[in-house]
């Protein structure tokens, strides 16, 4: 499918949400911890959807397997990957764990590969894995000899998210019988459920009230990057196709690295730039469209 300006606006705010997570989880996590602030985040962002879901009065998930396929995907695409993330970036950088997060579709074409009949992996898809791995690989470096320590174990963990988001990505075919909105809000209300008893019991109940900052920020996660990013995610799916919404993928880690610097302080390493270009050189590949029209020409 081609796209027009509008879907194009709305892949760059998609980009720029997502891209905005990583800046306000850095901020949120020096007053919450990760679980906690997941389980926020998740909680903000179903409530939203199920707003949105009311108005619209599509048809609501009934039967336990409704139940059973939402909760699966809450945990893959949500509970899990979230928390992983966020743990990961008490050690690591939003910008490095956007690079790290961007190599979601690598994993989606081993995973597809493995488990579906209609996803093979083809030469092209197979060179950009082989591309975009080299690129975490540069981004890891020789530390991972040395011993897990924490900038390691953070950067394990937001790969770890990537897979799951990958998981998440074949298992979610399974929700097309759902609108969209009710696919997003009932993974985040499940997601919900799974992380109130985790955060409870490894965070307990939060000492303090965070500040008026932090929680702003913490409803921006929720209202924002979550429940709006999801609304413009499906928008684009239907309207643009599924090929070009992995677009989103290759311009979030520049808008992530961007609010770091202006507003952290934060350094892009050449490590990290040398990565993240082989990762975007091993996306291009997967997505095979550049390289068609330059086979073409």
């Amino acid at each position: 499918m081609r796209m027009g300006t509008l879907e194009w606006t709305m892949m760059l705010a998609l980009s720029l949400l997502w891209g905005a997570t990583f800046f306000f989880v850095e901020i949120a996590l020096t007053e919450v911890g990760p679980f906690t602030l997941v389980l926020g985040r998740v909680a903000c962002g179903a409530a939203v959807l199920w707003v949105v879901v009311l108005v619209s009065g599509v048809a609501l998930p009934r039967t336990l397997t409704d139940f059973r396929d939402l909760l699966v995907m809450g945990l893959l695409n949500n509970a899990i990957p979230f928390t992983l993330i966020f743990w990961g970036q008490t050690w690591i950088t939003g910008g490095l764990a956007s690079v790290l997060n961007a190599t979601t579709p690598l994993f989606v074409v081993i995973v597809a590969h493995l488990l579906t009949q209609d996803e093979k992996a083809t030469v092209m898809r197979t060179a950009g894995v082989i591309l975009g791995m080299g690129g975490v690989a540069v981004l890891v470096g020789p530390d991972a000899f040395h011993g897990l320590d924490g900038s390691l174990l953070g950067q394990i963990a937001v790969l770890c998210a990537a897979l799951s988001y990958s998981l998440a990505g074949v298992f979610g075919r399974r929700l097309k019988r759902f609108a969209p909105t009710v696919s997003g809000a009932g993974m985040l209300t499940s997601s919900t459920l799974i992380m109130l008893p985790v955060a409870l019991f490894v965070e307990g109940v939060p000492a303090a009230v965070p500040s008026a900052g932090v929680l702003l920020t913490w409803v921006t996660l929720g209202t924002f990057c979550t429940a709006l990013a999801y609304i413009l995610y499906f928008r684009i799916l239907a309207t643009a196709g599924a090929t070009n919404l992995m677009l989103v993928t290759i311009m979030i880690p520049p808008s992530a690295m961007a609010l770091g610097v202006i507003f952290l302080d934060e350094q892009v390493t050449p490590s990290t730039a040398a990565g993240f270009l082989l990762i975007f050189a091993g996306l291009l590949c997967v997505d095979g469209r550049v390289f068609d029209r330059f086979i073409r020409a």
